[in-house]
Protein backbone atom coordinates (compact mmCIF):
# COMPACT_ATOMS: atom_id res chain seq x y z
CA UNK A 1 0.00 0.00 0.00
CA UNK A 2 1.46 3.45 -0.84
CA UNK A 3 1.82 6.22 2.07
CA UNK A 4 2.53 9.57 1.31
CA UNK A 5 3.93 11.09 4.47
CA UNK A 6 4.56 14.57 5.32
CA UNK A 7 6.43 16.17 7.95
CA UNK A 8 7.77 19.41 8.96
CA UNK A 9 5.23 21.86 9.36
CA UNK A 10 4.65 24.24 12.22
CA UNK A 11 4.39 27.71 14.18
CA UNK A 12 6.44 30.55 12.63
CA UNK A 13 6.80 34.09 12.87
CA UNK A 14 6.73 36.13 9.60
CA UNK A 15 10.21 36.16 8.04
CA UNK A 16 11.43 32.53 9.23
CA UNK A 17 11.74 29.79 7.67
CA UNK A 18 10.73 26.09 7.46
CA UNK A 19 11.54 23.04 5.93
CA UNK A 20 9.09 20.39 4.65
CA UNK A 21 9.89 16.76 4.04
CA UNK A 22 7.77 14.07 1.85
CA UNK A 23 8.87 10.27 2.22
CA UNK A 24 6.60 7.96 -0.54
CA UNK A 25 6.82 4.29 0.38
CA UNK A 26 5.38 1.14 -0.79
CA UNK A 27 4.99 2.34 -4.69
CA UNK A 28 5.83 -0.49 -7.34
CA UNK A 29 6.29 2.35 -10.04
CA UNK A 30 8.56 5.00 -10.88
CA UNK A 31 7.20 8.59 -9.45
CA UNK A 32 7.53 10.79 -12.32
CA UNK A 33 6.77 14.49 -10.81
CA UNK A 34 6.03 15.26 -7.25
CA UNK A 35 4.83 18.46 -5.82
CA UNK A 36 3.43 20.68 -2.89
CA UNK A 37 0.17 21.82 -1.83
CA UNK A 38 -1.52 24.13 -0.07
CA UNK A 39 -4.81 25.59 1.22
CA UNK A 40 -5.44 28.38 3.65
CA UNK A 41 -9.02 28.24 5.41
CA UNK A 42 -11.65 28.55 3.02
CA UNK A 43 -9.81 28.60 0.32
CA UNK A 44 -9.28 26.14 -2.32
CA UNK A 45 -6.10 23.87 -2.66
CA UNK A 46 -3.29 25.40 -4.84
CA UNK A 47 -0.45 23.93 -6.22
CA UNK A 48 3.05 25.95 -4.61
CA UNK A 49 5.69 23.61 -6.59
CA UNK A 50 6.26 21.03 -8.34
CA UNK A 51 9.47 19.01 -9.75
CA UNK A 52 9.59 16.17 -12.29
CA UNK A 53 11.78 13.48 -13.26
CA UNK A 54 14.40 15.81 -15.36
CA UNK A 55 14.61 18.41 -12.35
CA UNK A 56 12.40 21.10 -14.11
CA UNK A 57 10.54 22.93 -11.44
CA UNK A 58 8.08 25.26 -11.30
CA UNK A 59 6.59 27.55 -8.78
CA UNK A 60 3.60 29.96 -8.03
CA UNK A 61 4.18 33.54 -8.52
CA UNK A 62 3.17 34.33 -4.88
CA UNK A 63 6.47 31.73 -3.29
CA UNK A 64 9.13 32.39 -6.72
CA UNK A 65 12.16 33.68 -5.06
CA UNK A 66 11.47 32.53 -1.41
CA UNK A 67 10.69 29.10 -2.06
CA UNK A 68 12.92 25.79 -3.24
CA UNK A 69 11.14 22.56 -3.99
CA UNK A 70 13.52 19.47 -4.64
CA UNK A 71 13.84 15.83 -4.42
CA UNK A 72 15.64 12.63 -3.97
CA UNK A 73 14.60 10.15 -6.20
CA UNK A 74 15.91 7.60 -4.88
CA UNK A 75 14.87 7.70 -1.85
CA UNK A 76 10.95 8.74 -3.51
CA UNK A 77 11.33 12.33 -1.02
CA UNK A 78 10.77 15.69 -1.73
CA UNK A 79 11.64 18.55 0.12
CA UNK A 80 9.82 21.77 0.31
CA UNK A 81 12.51 25.22 1.61
CA UNK A 82 10.34 27.60 2.59
CA UNK A 83 12.23 31.15 3.52
CA UNK A 84 10.85 34.66 4.08
CA UNK A 85 7.34 33.41 5.39
CA UNK A 86 4.53 35.80 5.58
CA UNK A 87 0.99 35.05 7.21
CA UNK A 88 -0.59 34.48 4.10
CA UNK A 89 1.21 31.13 3.46
CA UNK A 90 -0.42 29.84 5.98
CA UNK A 91 -2.55 26.78 5.42
CA UNK A 92 -2.15 22.83 5.01
CA UNK A 93 0.51 21.82 2.72
CA UNK A 94 -0.35 18.60 1.03
CA UNK A 95 2.47 16.61 -0.83
CA UNK A 96 1.78 14.65 -4.28
CA UNK A 97 3.15 12.25 -5.80
CA UNK A 98 2.06 11.28 -9.38
CA UNK A 99 2.94 7.46 -11.43
CA UNK A 100 2.54 8.32 -15.74
CA UNK A 101 2.43 4.31 -16.35
CA UNK A 102 -0.18 3.52 -14.98
CA UNK A 103 -1.66 7.31 -14.19
CA UNK A 104 -1.91 7.53 -10.67
CA UNK A 105 -1.79 9.93 -8.39
CA UNK A 106 -1.42 10.18 -4.44
CA UNK A 107 -1.66 12.63 -1.47
CA UNK A 108 -0.40 12.83 1.68
CA UNK A 109 -2.54 13.68 4.81
CA UNK A 110 -1.00 17.25 5.07
CA UNK A 111 1.54 19.24 7.80
CA UNK A 112 -0.17 23.05 9.24
CA UNK A 113 1.90 25.79 8.45
CA UNK A 114 1.05 28.35 10.34
CA UNK A 115 2.95 31.85 10.50
CA UNK A 116 2.21 34.77 12.64
CA UNK A 117 2.65 38.26 12.07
Amino acid sequence: QVQVVESGGGLVQAGGSLRLSCVVSGIMFRIDGMAWYRQAPGKQRELVAGIITSGITNYADSVKGRFTISRDGGKNTVYLQMNSLKPEDTGVYYCNARTLRPDNTYWGQGTQVTVSS
